[in-house]
């Protein structure tokens, strides 16, 4: 038990620190796109930026709001930062790894969850912007949730199992995700709106909602979300790796799903919200219960012959 936490200890500190340098990674992929300048050349390469970023937010005063609901608005920059590490429990570590016999209900039972994080900001912070965004974030993840655990459902269905170390060994010999390559699109694009990332940054719609639900937030709170998020950003490139790639150089896999979640962001606009819930609930929904139905007929001939 003591090695396991250990074990679980020296992953969270990995993530925090890729959450560090992968803001750093970010900001120099979308100068290079942009072609322009930025923090990502101060100091040596940039490499002091994120320690500068974190000094400035983790010192700066927090201003006393009048309306706002304290407690649930402090409470909840730290459950969304829970909700990210806590599913870290996961990682198919070849270490003092807790094998966890229903790991992939575990993963959508705290994924569905952390949407509360943003909806109880929203809400505590007594502001329109801040709400709005809250309400958007909601509306969003019932569209999308319902195609990524029928996407999940027949991954499961495949490798008969909700252990993520039997679905990893499951692709020795082949990864699902060659094979299954269009529910692969429609995971990653699922992924990209359950990070809030564009083209699916509703929550935070700069141009329409004034940074969205965390308007009101400074410093530590503002931190912690950030930090959150981009957390998520790293654990759903691990999840894809896992799901659809196998065992083979999970941490090299990960680094290639997190790079091409930041290439994403500086190649498209945001989206309209209304063509977000045309695209979950018209097309990919469709998809999702199409190869359920086909990966369905398949076990059954299977069994049968």
């Amino acid at each position: 038990m003591f090695f396991w936490f250990l074990s679980y200890l020296l992953i969270l500190i990995m993530v925090l620190v890729s959450v560090a340098f992968i803001t750093l990674l970010e900001r120099k992929m979308l100068g290079y796109i942009q072609i322009r300048k930025g923090p990502n050349k101060v100091g040596v390469l940039g490499l002091f930026q994120p320690f500068s970023d974190a000094i400035k937010l983790f010192i700066k005063e927090l201003s006393s709001l009048e309306t706002y609901n304290l407690y649930p608005f402090l409470f909840s920059p730290i459950f969304g930062l829970s909700m990210a590490l806590i599913l870290w429990m996961l990682y198919p570590s070849l270490y003092y790894f807790i094998d966890m016999k229903w790991g992939v209900l575990f993963f959508l039972s705290c994924s569905s969850v952390s949407v509360y994080s943003i909806l109880v900001a929203g809400w505590s912070s007594n502001s329109k912007y801040a709400i709005l965004g809250a309400y958007r974030g909601v509306a969003q993840t019932i569209s999308y949730e319902v195609s990524f655990a029928l996407i999940l459902f027949s991954l499961l269905m495949i490798t008969s199992s909700f252990n993520l170390k039997e679905i990893n060994n499951y692709q020795l010999l082949g990864s699902i995700g060659i094979f299954m390559f269009p529910l692969l699109m429609v995971w990653f694009s699922s992924c990209l709106a359950e990070t809030n990332r564009t083209p699916f940054d509703f929550t935070e719609g700069e141009s329409e909602l004034v940074s969205g639900f965390n308007v009101e937030y400074m410093g530590v709170g503002f931190a912690l979300i950030f930090m959150a998020e981009y957390a998520n950003i790293i654990l759903m490139s691990m999840m894809t790796a896992v799901l659809f790639f196998g065992p083979f150089f999970i941490s090299l896999k990960v680094m290639m799903f997190s790079i091409l979640f930041l290439w994403v962001r500086g190649s498209y606009p945001r989206f309209r919200y209304d063509k977000l819930m045309n695209l979950a609930w018209k097309m990919y929904l469709p998809l999702a219960l199409n190869y359920v139905m086909i990966v369905l007929s398949m076990k059954t001939i299977f069994i049968l012959y």
